[in-house]
Protein backbone atom coordinates (compact mmCIF):
# COMPACT_ATOMS: atom_id res chain seq x y z
CA UNK A 1 0.00 0.00 0.00
CA UNK A 2 1.48 3.35 -1.06
CA UNK A 3 1.90 5.97 1.64
CA UNK A 4 0.14 9.37 1.35
CA UNK A 5 -1.07 8.72 -2.20
CA UNK A 6 -4.60 9.41 -3.43
CA UNK A 7 -6.34 7.96 -6.47
CA UNK A 8 -5.60 9.97 -9.61
CA UNK A 9 -8.07 12.69 -10.54
CA UNK A 10 -8.74 14.36 -13.88
CA UNK A 11 -8.67 18.07 -13.08
CA UNK A 12 -9.05 19.14 -16.74
CA UNK A 13 -12.83 18.72 -17.13
CA UNK A 14 -14.20 21.88 -15.56
CA UNK A 15 -17.14 23.38 -17.44
CA UNK A 16 -18.44 25.30 -14.40
CA UNK A 17 -15.32 27.35 -13.65
CA UNK A 18 -15.68 26.16 -10.06
CA UNK A 19 -15.30 22.44 -9.27
CA UNK A 20 -13.82 19.98 -11.76
CA UNK A 21 -16.11 17.14 -12.83
CA UNK A 22 -15.41 14.22 -10.52
CA UNK A 23 -14.74 10.75 -11.92
CA UNK A 24 -15.26 8.19 -9.13
CA UNK A 25 -13.18 5.49 -10.86
CA UNK A 26 -10.49 4.21 -8.50
CA UNK A 27 -12.09 5.56 -5.33
CA UNK A 28 -14.51 2.79 -4.32
CA UNK A 29 -13.17 0.15 -1.93
CA UNK A 30 -9.77 1.82 -1.80
CA UNK A 31 -7.38 1.49 1.12
CA UNK A 32 -5.39 4.60 1.94
CA UNK A 33 -2.37 4.78 4.21
CA UNK A 34 -1.32 8.16 5.56
CA UNK A 35 1.85 8.86 7.49
CA UNK A 36 2.11 12.43 8.77
CA UNK A 37 0.13 13.58 5.70
CA UNK A 38 -0.26 17.37 6.01
CA UNK A 39 -3.70 18.97 6.11
CA UNK A 40 -5.09 22.42 6.76
CA UNK A 41 -7.75 22.19 9.48
CA UNK A 42 -10.72 24.55 9.43
CA UNK A 43 -14.10 24.56 11.13
CA UNK A 44 -17.47 25.85 10.00
CA UNK A 45 -20.59 26.77 11.90
CA UNK A 46 -23.82 24.88 11.35
CA UNK A 47 -27.42 25.04 12.41
CA UNK A 48 -28.75 21.52 13.00
CA UNK A 49 -25.96 20.13 10.77
CA UNK A 50 -26.74 22.59 7.94
CA UNK A 51 -23.59 24.63 7.14
CA UNK A 52 -23.86 28.39 7.63
CA UNK A 53 -20.43 29.77 6.67
CA UNK A 54 -18.95 26.99 4.55
CA UNK A 55 -18.54 29.09 1.39
CA UNK A 56 -16.61 31.82 3.21
CA UNK A 57 -14.35 29.38 5.04
CA UNK A 58 -13.64 27.20 1.99
CA UNK A 59 -12.87 30.26 -0.17
CA UNK A 60 -10.44 31.65 2.44
CA UNK A 61 -8.66 28.33 2.94
CA UNK A 62 -8.43 27.59 -0.79
CA UNK A 63 -6.95 31.06 -1.46
CA UNK A 64 -4.34 30.50 1.26
CA UNK A 65 -3.50 27.05 -0.13
CA UNK A 66 -3.06 28.45 -3.63
CA UNK A 67 -0.99 31.43 -2.36
CA UNK A 68 1.31 28.99 -0.53
CA UNK A 69 1.67 26.75 -3.61
CA UNK A 70 0.46 23.87 -1.44
CA UNK A 71 -2.25 22.44 -3.74
CA UNK A 72 -1.52 18.99 -5.13
CA UNK A 73 -1.63 19.48 -8.93
CA UNK A 74 -3.03 15.98 -9.53
CA UNK A 75 -6.05 16.18 -7.24
CA UNK A 76 -7.60 17.37 -4.05
CA UNK A 77 -9.14 15.95 -0.91
CA UNK A 78 -11.22 17.66 1.74
CA UNK A 79 -12.30 15.41 4.60
CA UNK A 80 -15.37 16.72 6.44
CA UNK A 81 -17.15 15.55 9.55
CA UNK A 82 -19.65 16.99 11.98
CA UNK A 83 -18.27 17.62 15.45
CA UNK A 84 -21.73 18.58 16.71
CA UNK A 85 -24.99 19.91 15.31
CA UNK A 86 -23.40 23.39 15.32
CA UNK A 87 -19.82 22.75 14.17
CA UNK A 88 -18.05 20.79 11.43
CA UNK A 89 -14.37 20.07 10.84
CA UNK A 90 -12.73 20.11 7.41
CA UNK A 91 -9.26 18.78 6.60
CA UNK A 92 -7.78 20.03 3.30
CA UNK A 93 -4.93 17.85 1.98
CA UNK A 94 -1.88 19.96 1.11
CA UNK A 95 1.70 19.41 0.05
CA UNK A 96 3.31 21.83 2.54
CA UNK A 97 2.54 24.20 5.42
CA UNK A 98 0.07 26.99 4.67
CA UNK A 99 0.67 30.31 6.47
CA UNK A 100 -2.26 31.82 8.39
CA UNK A 101 -4.03 28.46 8.65
CA UNK A 102 -4.11 25.76 11.32
CA UNK A 103 -2.02 22.78 10.24
CA UNK A 104 -2.44 19.16 11.29
CA UNK A 105 -1.36 15.74 10.04
CA UNK A 106 -3.06 12.38 9.65
CA UNK A 107 -1.43 9.05 10.22
CA UNK A 108 -3.31 5.80 9.84
CA UNK A 109 -5.21 3.49 7.54
CA UNK A 110 -8.48 4.42 5.85
CA UNK A 111 -11.05 2.70 3.65
CA UNK A 112 -13.25 4.39 1.07
CA UNK A 113 -16.67 3.94 -0.48
CA UNK A 114 -18.28 5.94 -3.29
CA UNK A 115 -21.80 7.26 -2.81
CA UNK A 116 -23.99 9.24 -5.20
CA UNK A 117 -27.04 11.19 -4.18
CA UNK A 118 -28.27 14.13 -2.15
CA UNK A 119 -26.36 15.34 0.90
CA UNK A 120 -29.31 14.44 3.13
CA UNK A 121 -28.23 10.78 2.82
CA UNK A 122 -25.00 11.42 4.75
CA UNK A 123 -26.37 9.75 7.90
CA UNK A 124 -27.07 6.55 5.92
CA UNK A 125 -23.62 6.72 4.31
CA UNK A 126 -22.05 7.08 7.75
CA UNK A 127 -23.72 3.80 8.77
CA UNK A 128 -22.49 2.10 5.57
CA UNK A 129 -18.94 3.17 6.43
CA UNK A 130 -19.26 1.67 9.93
CA UNK A 131 -20.49 -1.57 8.38
CA UNK A 132 -17.67 -1.57 5.80
CA UNK A 133 -15.09 -1.22 8.57
CA UNK A 134 -16.69 -4.10 10.47
CA UNK A 135 -16.69 -6.23 7.31
CA UNK A 136 -12.94 -5.60 7.09
CA UNK A 137 -12.56 -6.84 10.67
CA UNK A 138 -11.95 -3.32 11.97
CA UNK A 139 -13.77 -0.63 13.92
CA UNK A 140 -14.26 2.79 12.36
CA UNK A 141 -12.52 5.37 14.55
CA UNK A 142 -13.54 8.50 12.64
CA UNK A 143 -15.69 8.77 9.54
CA UNK A 144 -15.24 11.62 7.09
CA UNK A 145 -17.10 12.57 3.94
CA UNK A 146 -15.32 13.96 0.88
CA UNK A 147 -17.89 16.11 -0.90
CA UNK A 148 -16.31 16.10 -4.36
CA UNK A 149 -18.21 19.09 -5.76
CA UNK A 150 -20.20 22.00 -4.39
CA UNK A 151 -24.00 21.81 -4.70
CA UNK A 152 -24.04 24.17 -7.72
CA UNK A 153 -21.51 22.04 -9.62
CA UNK A 154 -23.23 18.78 -8.64
CA UNK A 155 -26.42 20.11 -10.26
CA UNK A 156 -24.49 21.23 -13.35
CA UNK A 157 -22.77 17.85 -13.77
CA UNK A 158 -25.90 15.85 -12.92
CA UNK A 159 -24.16 13.72 -10.29
CA UNK A 160 -23.35 14.34 -6.62
CA UNK A 161 -20.51 12.01 -5.74
CA UNK A 162 -19.49 11.76 -2.10
CA UNK A 163 -16.64 9.59 -0.89
CA UNK A 164 -16.93 8.04 2.55
CA UNK A 165 -13.54 7.76 4.25
CA UNK A 166 -13.32 5.71 7.46
CA UNK A 167 -10.26 5.61 9.66
CA UNK A 168 -9.72 2.01 10.76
Amino acid sequence: MDTNLLPAMDMSTNTTGCCPKFNPEGWDGRQLHFEDKPFVRATTRSLLHVPINMGTVFTRVQEHIEDAGAQNPTGYLVLSRDLSSTEAEHLFAVTRDVPDEEMTTLTGDFITRVFEGPYRHAKEWHHVMETAAEAAGQTAKRIFMFYTTCPKCARAYGKNYVIGVAEI
